[in-house]
């Protein structure tokens, strides 16, 4: 069972690794393909937020971005492939961040924007069940530990 548990986890984070191998691959002086992609709709983003607030917000550079996207995606896959929860919690945070970018959730006439919207519904459950089990287990643990061996 414990050898499951792990081949689950490897082939999981393997998604992300090789996404962010990818996108490292492809991204160039300008960033590839993914700037591309996401430029518009994070121009689109900052400019619905700063009417909506009124306040200017800064410029926003989509290679550094883009990076920074690569980066959560590896060091979150490999760190959660170990199991630590460090690398769910970046993996979340990537998840959050890209989420809105990555579909028009306004079109829903689309088959693909739903099963894009379905699969991170689907990649936040799976996160969310590992920190959730990965806490109890913790806890389980420090409850063993501090009852200690019982004396007459």
């Amino acid at each position: 069972m414990v050898f499951l548990v792990k081949l689950g986890k490897a082939l999981f984070a393997l998604l992300f690794i090789l996404s962010a191998w990818q996108q490292l691959d492809e991204f160039g002086a300008d960033g590839g393909p993914a700037a591309r992609f996401v430029g518009p709709k994070v121009d689109f983003v900052t400019d619905r937020a700063s009417s909506t607030l009124g306040v200017q917000l800064p410029k926003i550079e989509i290679k550094s971005l883009i990076a920074t996207g690569i980066a959560l995606k590896g060091i979150g896959g490999i760190l959660f492939a170990l199991g630590s929860s460090t690398g769910a919690y970046l993996l979340l945070l990537y998840m959050g961040v890209s989420a809105p970018f990555l579909h028009y959730f306004d079109d829903y006439d689309d088959p693909n924007t739903l099963q894009g919207i379905t699969l991170d519904l689907a990649i936040y459950g799976v996160l969310f069940y590992f920190v959730g089990i990965h806490r109890l287990m913790l806890k389980r643990q420090a409850r063993r530990r501090s009852l200690g061996p019982r004396t007459m």
